[in-house]
């Protein structure tokens, strides 16, 4: 029971892991991370506060921008004392901004 029938498959369009979000949900993102740096500044001096403002930061930048990879150097970062100092939530937010859109370019 030989059969010549070639089947061909179509390749339907694959959706992506990660879409692009809007310009409201980065706006917000975006003054999420300021807000958590500029209150980083103050509380550089009581870990404690600093380390729960961090999480609180992580958790909702995970709520709004999804499962995002940058997010977790970011809050390693912000655990080294220190850091507070520097906009480092600013930082990852423009970074997950600017590379969200870089795509890798198609094999031929």
């Amino acid at each position: 029971m030989e059969t010549d029938k070639t089947i061909v498959l179509t390749p339907a369009e694959a959706p992506s892991p990660f879409q692009r979000h809007s310009r409201a949900k980065m706006a917000i993102a975006f003054g999420v991370a300021a807000v958590s740096d500029v209150l980083s500044i103050w509380l550089t001096f009581a870990p404690p506060f600093q380390w729960t403002l961090d999480l609180a930061t992580a958790f909702a930048l995970f709520l709004i921008l999804g499962r995002r990879w940058a997010l977790l150097p970011g809050l390693i970062a912000e655990a080294i004392p220190g850091m507070g100092v520097f906009p480092v939530w600013v930082l990852v937010v423009l970074s997950i901004i600017i590379y969200d859109g870089i795509k890798k370019p198609a094999k031929t």
